[in-house]
Order: C-alpha cells, then sequence, then structure tokens
C-alpha cells in the first residue's frame, strides 16, 4: 500500500485542529532523498509558494523525479504561471461557466465575486459542479477563482491560496475539503485492510446500457477482495482522485470526445495499468479506422465503402443491397440504419452526416446470431452467441427510448469452432493486448469480423455463466500482473 505526506514549508502552518496526518517540512522532503524514496507515494505539496525555482516548485518537480504521485503537479504549476497559460486550458468552459453562474442570481450590478476551490470541493454550493472542473483541469489543493462579467462572465484570474494565508471559515472550509478528498482510506488508516494496491473502477450509475451491471461490479471487488487488492468504485466526479489508485478499469461506455478518454490518458500519464488505454479507444471507437486495420491486415470482413459528405452514393455494385449505414462512433446498435436501395441509402446518410464528414455502408448479413469473444491479453476469456432482437435485425433494437435486446448462449471454448477463436485473436492483437470483445457473423461457412470493443459487457448471469466468480478474478490476476510488471521495471 503506498504511504501518504504531507509537505509544508513551516510546520507550523499545520494547526492543531487540521487532519492527523503524516506532515514534514519541505527541507526533509527536499534534503533526505533516501527517506521518502518509495515509488508511488502520495505526496500533498501545501508549500505556501509554487513559483518556478521556488521550494514549493522543487518539491513538486523532485517529487516527480522519484516517480511519488504529487498534488499539484508540475504540469499543473506550469499551467498556472501565468493568464496566457492557462487561458488555454479554460477556453472550453464557457458554457459551463455560463450555466453555472446563472444559477446564483446575482445582482444586474455585480461585476465580480471570487470562487474558492479546495481539493475539488466549491464553497459556493451552486457552483459545485464548476468546481469539480475547474479541479480536474487544475489539480491543485487550494485555489482562488476569480470571475469578471464583460459582455458575459469569465474567469479573470486563477491563483493557489497559501495554507498560512487561511483563517476563520477558510480554515474549516479546508478541513472538510481535505477530509472529503483523502476520503476514510485516508482518515482511519487503522481501520483498513492492508491491501497490496488500489484499484479504480470508473462507472455511470446513470447509463442506460452499461458495459457491467451492478451485480458484476460487486463481483469485480469481491474477486480483488480475495486477491489483496482494494477495489473501489468512481465515477466522473473523481478525476482529480485518479492518481491515488495503482489502476483504472473503465466499466462505461467510452468516446474519445468525452471523460472516459480524458480518464484513461490521464491515468496512462499517470503511470498506472488503465483497461482500456485510450490507443485501444482511439482504435475501437472509431469504425472508419477500424475497417482501414483490419483491410490491412487481412481479416476478413463484410464488403465496406466509407462515404465521404458531398461525394455521389452509389451502392449497388460496391456493397449491394440491402446495406447497413453506420457512423464511426455509433454503439449499442445505435447510430446504424438498414437501406433497401440507393433512395433510403441516400436518405440515411444525409442524416448521419450531419454527425460524421466520413461515415461507413457495409453489406447487410443476417445471422441468428453474432458471435462475441471475449479476449484479454491476447488470450480467450469467454465466449458468447448474442442473438438478434425479436423480429429485428440488430441485437438491441432501440424503439422510442427502449432497448429491447435478443437472448444469448455463453459457451465453454471447447464449443466454440477454433477457426472462430483465431480470428478473434487476430482481430484483437491488432488492437494491442488490453480487454476487449470481437464481433463476427458466421455466414455460409465463412467468418467476418464485424468490430472490435475496448470495453466489451461482462454482465452476471451473461458472459461469466460459464467460469463464474473464476472470470472476474481472472481480470483482476491480470491487473495484478501488471501492476507488479510495471514496480519491477520502473
Amino acid at each position: 500500500m503506498s504511504s501518504h505526506i504531507v509537505v509544508v514549508e513551516n510546520k507550523k502552518d499545520w494547526k492543531a485542529e487540521y487532519p492527523e496526518l503524516t506532515v514534514i517540512s519541505a527541507k526533509e522532503y527536499l534534503s533526505n532523498p533516501e527517506s521518502y524514496k518509495a515509488k508511488g507515494m502520495r505526496v500533498i505539496n501545501l508549500c505556501r509558494h509554487y513559483r518556478y525555482l521556488s521550494t514549493g516548485y522543487y518539491c513538486s518537480l523532485l517529487g516527480e523525479a522519484r516517480q511519488h504521485r504529487l498534488l499539484p503537479g508540475v504540469h499543473t504549476l506550469t499551467s498556472l504561471a501565468s493568464r496566457s497559460i492557462y487561458s488555454l486550458n479554460i477556453s472550453d468552459m464557457d458554457e459551463n461557466i455560463q450555466l453555472a453562474i446563472k444559477r446564483l442570481k446575482l445582482s444586474g450590478d455585480q461585476s465580480s465575486f471570487e470562487l474558492h476551490v479546495f481539493f475539488g470541493k466549491s464553497d459556493i454550493a451552486e457552483l459545485k459542479e464548476l468546481g469539480r472542473i475547474l479541479f480536474d483541469a487544475f489539480p491543485a489543493p487550494m485555489l482562488r477563482v476569480e470571475f469578471k462579467k464583460q459582455k458575459q462572465w469569465q474567469i479573470g484570474q486563477i491563483k493557489t491560496v497559501a495554507i498560512n494565508a487561511l483563517n476563520g471559515r477558510l480554515e474549516t472550509f479546508f478541513v472538510d475539503s481535505l477530509n472529503a478528498y483523502m476520503g476514510s482510506r485516508w482518515r482511519s488508516p487503522k481501520q483498513r485492510h492492508q491491501a497490496r494496491y488500489d484499484l479504480a473502477i470508473l462507472y455511470n450509475p446513470d447509463e442506460a446500457l452499461p458495459p457491467s451491471d451492478k451485480k458484476a461490479l460487486k463481483k469485480f471487488i469481491e474477486a480483488g477482495k480475495k486477491l489483496g487488492m482494494n477495489v473501489e468504485l468512481i465515477t466522473r466526479k473523481d478525476f482529480g482522485r485518479l492518481a491515488e489508485y495503482d489502476a483504472l478499469f473503465i466499466r462505461e461506455t467510452t468516446a474519445i470526445n468525452n471523460y472516459t478518454y480524458r480518464f484513461a490518458k490521464k491515468a496512462e500519464a499517470e503511470g498506472m495499468v488503465v483497461f482500456d488505454d485510450p490507443v485501444s479507444i482511439v482504435k475501437c471507437c472509431n469504425k472508419v479506422y477500424l475497417t482501414e486495420l483490419l483491410s490491412v491486415h487481412r481479416i476478413p470482413t463484410p464488403r465496406t465503402q466509407i462515404l465521404r459528405k458531398g461525394d455521389a452514393i452509389s451502392l449497388g455494385k460496391s456493397v449491394g443491397f440491402p446495406a447497413v449505414l453506420k457512423i464511426p462512433d455509433g454503439s449499442f446498435s445505435r447510430g446504424m440504419f438498414k437501406a433497401n436501395d440507393e433512395a433510403e441509402a441516400e436518405k440515411y446518410a444525409e442524416q448521419l452526416f450531419k454527425e460524421s464528414d466520413l461515415i461507413l455502408a457495409q453489406e447487410f448479413l443476417y445471422t441468428d446470431f453474432d458471435w462475441r469473444i471475449g479476449v484479454l491479453n491476447n488470450e480467450v476469456l469467454f465466449a458468447c452467441r448474442y442473438y438478434m432482437s425479436p423480429q429485428h435485425w440488430q441485437i438491441v433494437h432501440h424503439d422510442d427510448g427502449k432497448a429491447i435486446e435478443g437472448g444469448f448462449d455463453t459457451l465453454s471454448l471447447d464449443e466454440v469452432p477454433n477457426n472462430v477463436l483465431e480470428v478473434a485473436q487476430s482481430a484483437a492483437r491488432l488492437i494491442g493486448n488490453g480487454f476487449y470483445g470481437v464481433d463476427l457473423k458466421e455466414k455460409d461457412g465463412k467468418l467476418y469480423v464485424i468490430e472490435v470493443n475496448d470495453n466489451p459487457s461482462l454482465e452476471s448471469g451473461v458472459e461469466d455463466v460459464v467460469m463464474g466468480n473464476a472470470l472476474y478474478q481472472q481480470i483482476m490476476r491480470e491487473f495484478i500482473r501488471r501492476i507488479e510488471l510495471r514496480r519491477r521495471t520502473a
């Protein structure tokens, strides 16, 4: 279990009423590298100043060289160095800022106000979400954010807050925020079990079709516990705490343009083990890329044509009818249409081109079921047959906001034809060595890879029917193997 310390410039800055933590001076931290050399140590740097080449700056800089997990890191300090730099980070927050401040119902003549964000918590309740967004962009212990109104509200300045400048209300806010940030694992070390590693599972409790249901998530937690791993569920709000963990398991639908990808990128940057990694997400989430990749490596796929906005559409000879038109980053059968002729193809293409400049047209191969082969580290983990939704051509039929799914069979691997397993492994190997679900169709004795999923479904009572709890334990063992490998080679 990684240790945790707080670094202060002067030990007098840490008052008696503050939480009971391991607190050392910056001088101790900088001058005694042998005492604080453990890789993965978690350090909260609460020095009074972080300016370039100051004591606080060096604590973060040398801490990163020691492979400690720092709050704040040097990247954050660099970003906060001047408005010309951090304005790049806040340029995409404008909509969030306007919506958040609107809730405050400020008087019409008010032109400025301050917000304090301590460990991701906001001292203004109505700006709670905005505080988390700012902490995600600038992971620093204590920030003071100045807002100014010109034509509309905008951030005028972002500054760090010195611990020795706290008094009254802000002292109380500091203690509450720090306790919330550290969580019960930090506050009560005597009560926690001695887990060797910490794994975070990112999930969305409100997702309609999550990759893993609540029962499966519970089984992951139990499997980790049996193997000496502490497994915790986290949500998008916990972005700022990500570096507390040794590994990240993404169990919600991924997309390049949302926070799941940012979580994967940050985990990778922190040197954590992550399923699935950012490269795998990029490769799997865009079906245009995947089509090109499979084609180059001669992996069998249905006849496919990439359509470009503005080009004439003619699918009769290249793909044939019926044809399936797809948006590149759809999931769970969304963003797909079946066209029976050129007129329908043009109609559906026009609709899809509103979301993407490139779309796919693919030969329609009706089968009673699709194979789903689960692959972990290039080894087959499970095999399922997903059947089409009743009286429909897809596994999931989205009808008036409802998702109607077909049935399934889960088979032992010796019941699956060898060529199905071999083709699935070949396709997964092109993506990487993570956790993938390869979808295949079998038609007239031939196999066709439909897609490779970077965060395949694993639900209780479905994919785990054959292996049971051993399936969850096998995935947890792979996390542990990779964590230990990274620590040996770091």
